[in-house]
């Protein structure tokens, strides 16, 4: 042990006995610090990189429905064609949210204000339209859309098919 007697002193060990060399040494700045930057700051650029903040943040509330596409496509992907309440749970919920937030809009936007506004719309209500169209083809490939006059009028025959395919071999 170290103690005050002995004169010998590690490289490790830390003498807090003498203040005196201690405050008159003064602490050298670390590597790549430079200490007028940072301290002029004039209220022009504060206000410039607030104005450039609240554009970015509205920028990523537009685009957020069409970073949601990817996402979407997986889900029709992973989902299946068949009719069961998996799918139609997940078709029914690709087409909710985008009309809820179509309906939404003025209330999303309210906060936003500058320049660009009608232009975030623009691509906040187009990205929710593509969201819609890929539940509706969705929709489609599942067989529940009307899309046949069989469909609509009691009296017409149903659509016969020609040709039915299996197995890579074509059947007649």
């Amino acid at each position: 042990m170290n103690t005050k007697g002995s004169g010998k002193k590690y490289k490790w060990s830390l003498d807090f006995t003498s203040r005196a060399v201690a405050r008159n040494a003064e602490i050298t700045s670390p590597p790549g610090y430079n200490p007028t930057v940072g301290q002029s700051h004039s209220e022009v650029s504060k206000e410039t990189d607030q104005n450039h903040l609240i554009i970015k943040k509205s920028w990523d509330i537009a685009l957020a429905p069409i970073k949601q596409v990817p996402m979407n496509l997986l889900i029709m992907y992973m989902s299946g064609n068949s009719i069961s309440i998996f799918p139609i749970m997940m078709v029914g919920m690709m087409l909710i949210r985008p009309i809820k937030a179509l309906f939404s809009t003025g209330a999303t936007f309210k906060v936003i204000e500058g320049t660009q506004v009608i232009g975030q719309k623009f691509v906040f209500l187009l990205g929710n339209l593509v969201n819609m169209g890929l539940a509706l083809y969705k929709c489609h490939s599942m067989g529940l859309l009307p899309t046949h006059a069989s469909d609509w009028l009691a009296f017409v025959e149903p659509q016969s098919r020609l040709e039915f395919s299996g197995g890579g071999l074509s059947l007649l």
